[in-house]
């Protein structure tokens, strides 16, 4: 009798590790083994009913929590667990009896009252629904907190909500799901990312099968630019939770995020297979196809989301900004109609104004474009925060530091590898362009806007304890320190390599001011800064609205600065790096496309191949708002697009005299 015993203990604990691991499948056959032998143990025909719920096999978890009730019709338990798959089915009426009769035999089953409250809320009986609730909070204290504190998330008043987490968690330090409120408490208040990371990795390791804490976690690592990481978190929700599309939409952004555009389309399709009455899903799932190329697709996902979500004012822009497509009439109307309409968020007004400028723009009312897409503007720089002197402090303390003297000095202690090739500039001033025409090159991989030479410039001294910060702090970097940091660029944007070639673009704009620490860390990078008249290079940033960041570009009076701070910054480096940098005008690549492309090529020490010339037939997926117009043949159509809207560029004009007096005649009088 021992022995029998024994081995149905061993039996029982290896279908536990079974589920503890998210290998249903083995729980159900070691069950299923054991039952073959005595196949009437109602423990483990209960457990066989768990591990098929968990596969979702639903209607066969009911059928053998009905079988064992047979044999123990007084088991609560069974009744609880019968009552949470009828649950799981949305069979509510038949649930609470079955979730009734388990309080009735064991009154003491605190989530069986939870269970009982969901069901009768589910078929409006409101007051008992409360009764089953008060009832669960009091034999669960705890649980009672954590619905306090998501009632003041929902309100917004995460400082308060993380109080009462936090409490909870000195009442029970292994209380997982405080943990993860606490976590998306910080997190969605803007703070301590790190510390919601390890509570968030913490409750994982307590509870690895909690898909809802995988899926915040993987939130808050794309919070923190740690895309691949999150990648493996929504992955792991997905398999434990197949048919959960949330899990699935977050895998798709994340992979989107990390570049990898074929794999987030495949994720975020069977997001809206699962979900397609989800508009933010449906929107996700149009970008990446906007990313892949396929422009039909994306705005029949576009058009879906907003079938779902009329008021959906960044879809509208989203379709805007596939630039080479239209609106429809009764797409104008109806922004315009949204734009009458009271309680319209400052976002969506925002959104529904660059849309509608967009539109206006391909009628040729330059005057009702510009309206729009200047009192959009107004609205966003009440929304972001960008201060010119402070950008203007950090410049000068960089040209203080990366000095022709200090250059030369520290020059030749930096790693060699010849890799990247950087393309700077400013925002819509030809800078896709470059990047096609060199993704398109035998030996060279377009990778995306990556952030981590500036993440890497602005660590050094980050943890000095006299609060010394780059760029002053890299006066006191060492032969050792150049040499690592340039290993660690080459290392962190390994990630975003997938075609095994020798050299890769690094396509972020804002990287311009770094080209001094660049070449100090990777001697051997090449730097191309793309230009394009000030004017068309203002006014297309002014017409863009950007996901993040770029807040210097919601008012005119910043931009003209900015372009300026861009220009005198741009002239240093040509001052005490004489070499390091190409300049390539957008006028010049349009008008002289073959001409240009052997510069970059000779520049980048490449030898000349035909399919640069020929980019537009190059694949490759692209994420900047000019995606759809590279894979366009060359065309002159946006040279001197300013001029449409030179009535209203007075302000530019004036303060830009200067620089655009010195521009050679040719990009002058372009268009």
């Amino acid at each position: 009798m021992e022995t029998q015993q024994q081995t149905k203990a061993e039996s029982i604990k290896s279908v536990i590790d079974a589920m503890k691991s998210n290998r249903p499948l083995r729980a159900e056959e070691i069950c299923r083994d054991y039952l073959d032998l005595k196949p009437g143990c109602t423990d483990h025909i209960r457990l066989l009913g768990h591990a098929l719920m968990k596969q979702n096999r639903l209607a066969e978890a009911e059928d053998r929590f009905r079988f064992a009730l047979k044999i123990k019709p007084d088991f609560p338990q069974l009744h609880e667990d019968l009552g949470s798959v009828l649950a799981m089915q949305r069979r509510f009426e038949e649930a609470i009896p079955c979730l009734e009769q388990a309080i009735r035999l064991e009154p003491r089953l605190p989530l069986a009252h939870k269970k009982l409250g969901q069901a009768l809320a589910a078929v409006g009986r409101g007051e008992e629904a409360d009764d089953a609730f008060e009832e669960y909070f009091e034999r669960e204290p705890d649980k009672g907190l954590l619905v306090e504190g998501a009632e003041l998330m929902k309100a917004g008043r995460f400082e308060e909500a993380a109080e009462i987490f936090q409490n909870a968690l000195r009442q029970n330090p292994d209380n997982v799901d405080a943990m993860r409120y606490l976590a998306v408490a910080w997190w969605q208040n803007q703070e301590k990312h790190d510390d919601a990371e390890a509570l968030l990795r913490r409750a994982t390791e307590l509870a690895p099968d909690f898909t809802a804490a995988w899926q915040n976690l993987g939130g808050v690592l794309i919070t923190q630019g740690k895309h691949v990481d999150a990648i493996d978190c929504f992955r792991k929700a997905t398999k434990l939770e197949p048919k959960n599309p949330a899990a699935w939409g977050g895998l798709g952004n994340a992979c989107g995020l990390a570049g990898y555009a074929d794999r987030s389309a495949a994720a975020y399709a069977r997001c809206v297979e699962l979900d397609p009455e989800s508009p933010g899903m449906q929107m996700g799932y149009a970008h990446v196809l906007k990313t892949l190329g396929d422009q039909e697709a994306a705005l029949r996902a576009y058009r879906a989301a907003i079938r779902i979500k009329p008021d959906f004012g960044e879809v509208y822009w989203s379709m805007a900004n596939l630039k080479v497509f239209k609106f429809e009439k009764k797409e104008v109307d109806d922004m315009e109609a949204r734009l009458e309409e009271s309680g319209l968020t400052e976002s969506s007004e925002t959104h529904f104004r660059f849309a509608l400028g967009k539109a206006y723009e391909d009628r040729q009312d330059f005057d009702s474009a510009w309206h729009h897409y200047h009192n959009g503007n107004q609205l966003q720089r009440t929304q972001v925060y960008h201060d010119p002197q402070e950008m203007k402090i950090r410049h000068d303390e960089i040209y203080e530091v990366f000095s022709r003297d200090f250059l030369a000095e520290q020059s030749g202690h930096g790693y060699e590898a010849p890799d990247p090739i950087l393309i700077v500039g400013l925002p819509r001033s030809g800078s896709t362009l470059v990047e096609q025409i060199l993704a398109s090159h035998s030996q060279v991989e377009g990778t995306a806007e990556l952030p981590q030479l500036s993440k890497i410039a602005t660590s050094v001294g980050r943890y000095r304890a006299d609060n010394v910060r780059y760029p002053v702090a890299a006066k006191e970097l060492t032969q050792k320190d150049w040499r690592g940091y340039g290993k660690q660029y080459i290392e962190e944007t390994r990630r975003f390599r997938e075609e095994g070639t020798p050299f890769f673009t690094d396509k972020l704009p804002n990287n311009f001011p770094q080209i001094g620490f660049l070449h100090l860390i990777l001697p051997n990078a090449k730097v191309i800064n793309t230009r394009r008249h000030p004017l068309d290079s203002l006014l297309g940033a002014y017409k863009q609205l950007f996901g993040k960041g770029q807040n210097w570009t919601y008012d005119i009076e910043d931009l003209a600065d900015y372009y300026r701070c861009y220009i005198e910054m741009m002239n240093h480096w040509h001052e005490v790096l004489p070499g390091k940098v190409l300049d390539v005008h957008y006028e010049d690549t349009v008008t002289d496309l073959e001409g240009q492309v052997r510069r970059i090529l000779d520049h980048c020490g490449l030898p000349f191949e035909e399919a640069c010339v020929n980019y537009h037939e190059n694949p490759r997926p692209v994420r900047t708002a000019s995606s759809e117009q590279v894979r366009q043949p060359i065309y002159t159509g946006a040279l001197g697009r300013w001029r449409k809207y030179d009535a209203h560029l007075g302000f530019w004009k004036e303060k830009l005299a200067d620089i655009i007096e010195d521009l050679p005649e040719r990009i002058r009088s372009a268009g």
